[in-house]
């Protein structure tokens, strides 16, 4: 599992992660907000199964 996630691209989901998941134990979205579990995610493992897929690399070619 090779990363095909860059560093902009890392920050901007973990904080989307963060902020779905306080939300939604704040009880201001829901349920839902769980859904920032799957951002969360990718961003610490640096890896998107959809990425591939869609042929797309964020990280800096070295």
């Amino acid at each position: 599992m090779n990363a095909n996630v860059g560093t902009l691209d890392r920050s901007l989901r973990i904080a989307a992660g963060l902020i779905l998941i306080a939300l939604s134990l704040a009880g201001v979205i829901g349920l839902w907000g769980w859904i920032g579990v799957v951002p969360l995610a990718t961003g610490i493992f640096r890896f998107c199964p959809a990425y591939p897929l869609l042929g797309i690399n964020t990280c800096k070619m070295k």
